[in-house]
């Protein structure tokens, strides 16, 4: 036997006896609630896979034993612990549990879970897009649901500061309920290493400490590691590890002995005695402590079934023991719940490694159904196989402070737009632009808009023009903190003062966090009821690095702008690892997120206008804006309505193409320059050439895509899309040469939609060190690249 605890290394112990917090009625109606929650969590999941029609023979799958580990802590929370304001993380495969829970509230129809993981029905992971209200934060990819929850608490405090909120309310606590494998997740770590530098507070991690993962059983030491790391960040650690029946045992003679040899029982053994039983549990503890007649008579006092309840008595399924734990939080300081839990506890499947995605068959469901007290047709039945009256459990949920009746949606005031603050200068980047418009908008006094700004950046702000913004408004902190060059009168740009005002939210050198962070600010008008215009920058190429927290937060409709610059190989010094090639598809792909990759500084302004409405759009979303460093000649011109809306729509004319044009140039972004080059040599053998300008790849593809799918449906109407109407003027022989400093396939789809040649010209190996002139020659889409492309089919 190798020692596997060692309880004085995790922290505070909490001890399952009754401290008058617990009343008996409330562990009366709290277990038969948790029965029931654990009945219907593992028939929702069994309907999915045994009673609903299979049509394609695939198996829907569910998690029993991973749902059955949590039944506990969910139902203390949901029934007894939580608050209308209190925003809760569930861990993905407690889905069920959570459903079940909903359904007892009188928020979860039964059809919803009798078409569980089908289509319209209870999602397989909590999703608050297509769940309804009931959901605070999606979760599905481990990890990201148990961070997001402290950039919540960042978000909330954001508010407080700024008496956004109403006073005199209590903070709602940001709770994720955490698998142990999702530990190994380093996102956990990359954001607790983050928000312990913003202090944040009124966070719970409960973490279901199973000790059972996919592939196997977690590492017997994992609890050492957590307590000590959270420890070091600031957080209040918390264990609940041995239920009331064993505490009481550990009391009497041999209780130590018990007691000894649970804590150093490695994991798998003692998983696998869970699954054999009572006669296997004796049979072991007596092999390992020959000799010892005190433990051999206390066991003697249990039969088969009393021991092995006796022995899965763990604190995660002792409500006075959770409770308790619950209840002793000291302050407002985060705090980590290490509960100790059997998974699959309670059902056929306990203990057994490889329950994870194990569902319970048909015989044993029945068993199940027997051992819970439910006849056949009764599955679905509120009240079927409790001990206490339906009208009494019906009071006592009603009666739930969580249980409030309210949407958890909360609705925030649109706020006016004003039009964004450009001046034109002869030479000038996007990136540049970009800095120059939100240091205006900074600049303006009594604006909903600017006060409600929130920039953020992973330790990149100066270096993406942000440095304008924060020197007019400052960095939030808690506290007031000068910024000691200053005060020491040492010549510096930027004024980096930190306090409670300030509006921008400095972030370490993690793209995750970034995102995340995004997600939580960009939720505030639905999760606290204010409205944040939150905006992210990064190094384009670095979008990659942050992808899982970015589809994670467009996933769940948070509302945000994420400013990517610089972009592509433009960025030549720098070299291969600095210069983003895919991105423009990323932008194209990626749900929820609208990205555009203006030239020009008006069209920047143009775009960041219509952004901020979108931000706040029902329908709505993201925004994505892939800026460069490039400085470029900015046109003369007074924009006209039409052309702003065709710049927002993805694409205009730079130059307009001639009657029966045979030949047009559509560029991207840094492009410009080249490709208007071209134009002008190529303008004299080939006249009335067109120049097409493309904003927005992403809202010219995805629009004509959303209209061929309704004329496949017949519903149409008749209607074109806007890169059909901008190409209806090229002869149908007509040829196009694209361009962009990105992946070529971002534009060479234009020719499918009219038919026309393409010679797609763009980025597609990693790029090198250099200036601009020899790697566009190099790429190949340099000025001369562009003519020779026009000559392909000659």
């Amino acid at each position: 036997m190798s020692a596997q605890n060692s309880t004085p290394e995790i922290g505070e112990m909490i001890e399952a006896t009754s401290t008058g917090r617990v009343a008996a009625k409330d562990l009366e109606m709290l277990g038969q609630i948790e029965k029931k929650v654990r009945w219907l969590s593992s028939w929702t999941i069994h309907n999915a896979n045994h009673i609903r029609p299979k049509r394609d023979g695939i198996k829907v799958g569910g998690h029993q034993a991973s749902c059955a580990s949590m039944t506990t802590l969910m139902t203390a929370l949901y029934f007894n612990v939580l608050r209308p304001q209190d925003r809760v993380a569930v861990k993905p495969h407690a889905s069920p549990v959570f459903h079940a829970i909903n359904y007892l509230f009188g928020r979860q129809s039964k059809e919803k879970l009798e078409n569980f993981r089908a289509f319209g029905g209870a999602q397989s992971y909590p999703s608050r897009t297509k769940d309804g209200d009931v959901v605070d934060f999606s979760t599905g990819s481990v990890g990201l649901g148990a961070a997001v929850t402290n950039f919540a608490a960042l978000t909330q405090d954001y508010l407080r500061y700024k008496d956004m909120l109403p006073r005199g309310e209590q903070p709602g606590r940001m709770v994720a309920l955490v698998g142990d494998a999702e530990l190994d997740e380093g996102n956990i770590y990359e954001a607790l290493l983050d928000t312990w530098k913003h202090d944040i507070r009124n966070v719970w991690w409960v973490i279901d400490y199973n000790r059972q993962s996919l592939d196997g059983m977690i590492d017997a030491h994992l609890f050492r590691v957590i307590g000590r790391f959270f420890r070091a960040v600031g957080w209040n650690v918390i264990t609940i590890k041995y239920g009331r029946k064993l505490h009481d045992a550990f009391a009497k003679p041999g209780g130590r002995s018990l007691k000894k040899w649970l804590n150093e029982a490695p994991n798998d053994v003692y998983s696998a005695l869970t699954f054999q039983g009572g006669a296997a549990w004796r049979k072991q503890i007596l092999g390992d402590m020959p000799g010892d007649n005190a433990l051999a008579s206390l066991l003697g006092d249990y039969d088969d079934d009393a021991l092995h309840d006796l022995m899965t008595n763990l604190g995660g399924h002792c409500m006075e023991a959770v409770l308790n734990a619950f209840d002793s939080v000291p302050n407002d300081k985060p705090t980590i719940f290490i509960a100790y839990t059997v998974k699959g506890y309670a059902t056929p499947l306990q203990g057994h490694k490889d329950n994870h995605a194990g569902l319970m068959n048909v015989p044993q469901m029945d068993a199940f159904k027997k051992q819970n007290n439910v006849q056949d047709g009764q599955e679905w039945d509120y009240a079927a196989g409790l001990d206490v009256a339906e009208d009494k459990v019906r009071a006592y949920i009603d009666a739930a402070p969580f249980n409030d009746g309210k949407s958890r949606k909360k609705l925030a005031t649109v706020i006016d737009i004003p039009e964004m603050p450009y001046a034109r200068v002869d030479t000038s980047s996007t990136q540049e632009v970009f800095g120059k418009i939100l240091n205006e908008l900074a600049k303006m006094k009594d604006s909903d808009l600017a006060d409600r700004i929130v920039t953020t950046s992973p330790d990149v702000t100066v270096s993406t023009n942000l440095g304008g913004f924060v020197n007019q408004r400052g960095l939030f902190a808690r506290e007031n903190l000068a910024d000691e060059f200053r005060e020491r009168k040492v010549p510096s740009a930027q004024k980096w003062i930190r306090s409670p005002e300030g509006q921008h939210v400095e972030l370490g050198i993690a793209e995750n966090n970034l995102f995340l962070n995004l997600a939580a600010l960009g939720l505030s008008h639905s999760l606290f009821g204010q409205r944040l215009f939150p905006i992210g920058t990064l190094y384009d190429p670095f979008i990659a690095r942050g992808l899982d927290a970015l589809n994670y937060a467009c996933y769940q409709d948070a509302r945000f702008m994420v400013v990517a610059t610089p972009s592509g190989i433009t960025l030549a010094p720098e070299g291969g690892a600095h210069q983003s090639i895919s991105t423009p598809m990323i932008g194209m792909g990626q749900p929820g997120l609208t990205s555009f990759e203006p030239s020009f500084g008006d069209e920047l302004a143009t775009i960041m206008g219509w952004s901020f409405d979108h931000l706040q759009n029902p329908d709505g979303g993201s925004v994505y804006l892939r800026l460069s460093t490039k400085p470029l000649a900015q046109p003369e011109r007074d924009l006209s309505d039409a052309t702003k809306s065709e710049i927002v729509s993805g694409g205009y004319w730079l130059r307009e193409p001639g009657e029966n044009c045979k030949m047009a140039i559509a560029y991207c972004g840094a492009m410009a320059p080249e490709a208007i080059a071209a134009w002008e040599k190529l303008e004299a053998d080939h006249p009335g050439i067109g120049l097409l300008a493309v904003t927005s790849t992403d809202r010219l593809y995805n629009e004509w895509q959303d209209l061929e799918r309704a004329r496949l449906e017949g519903k149409s109407d008749g209607r074109m899309a806007h890169i059909e109407n901008l190409l209806k003027p090229l002869a149908s022989d007509a040829r196009l040469v694209t361009v962009i400093d990105g992946h070529p396939a971002a534009l060479a789809w234009l020719g499918s939609v009219r038919g026309h040649a393409v010679a797609p010209l763009g980025v597609n190996a990693f790029g090198q060190c250099g200036d601009s002139i020899d790697l566009y020659k190099y790429y190949q889409i340099d000025t001369d690249a562009i003519i020779r492309a026009t000559k392909r089919w000659d």
